[in-house]
């Protein structure tokens, strides 16, 4: 294990609506803001997305398991930003339930808010980290710089 210690910097609080990509929207906030590193926290809905939702077996690289919201799911969750060069790199986590039906994993791709998505993300300060692409995993890890 490695690790570092920080602070908490800037909170920002962020409203997505109706429509609204969620991952592209964290990446131009993060551009926005300089955003270098944060972790944030989301509560709303989505109507769209594509989510991993596992490996398909234990080898490296992985290969993803892919599942999709088609339909207003509740969502809760939790994600990290840091930079790979100069590109925002979002992580996020949650879980999307609708009914009895729970699905939780990782979004990747096509998050679309349904009717509002409340982020609010506090920014990472007092060390650098980034994610860097791991030859071996075949995905952009954290790393300490």
């Amino acid at each position: 294990m490695e690790y570092r210690t920080g602070s908490i910097g800037r909170v920002v609080v962020a409203r997505f609506s109706d429509g609204e990509d969620l991952l592209e929207g964290l990446k131009d906030l993060a551009r926005k803001e300089s955003l270098r590193q944060a972790f944030f926290f989301i509560v709303g809905g989505l109507k769209g997305g594509d989510f991993v939702v596992g490996p398909e077996t234990e080898e490296l690289p992985p290969r993803p398991m892919w599942r999709s919201l088609k339909e207003s799911h509740e969502v809760l969750g939790f994600g990290t930003i840091f930079w790979d060069a100069s590109e925002p790199k979002v992580h996020f986590h949650g879980a999307y339930g609708k009914g009895d039906s729970v699905k939780v994993g990782c979004l990747r791709k096509g998050a679309e808010t349904f009717l509002i998505l409340e982020v609010v993300v506090l920014e990472i300060t007092g060390f650098q980290a980034e994610r860097r692409l791991d030859p071996q995993a075949g995905l952009p890890l954290l790393r300490f710089v």
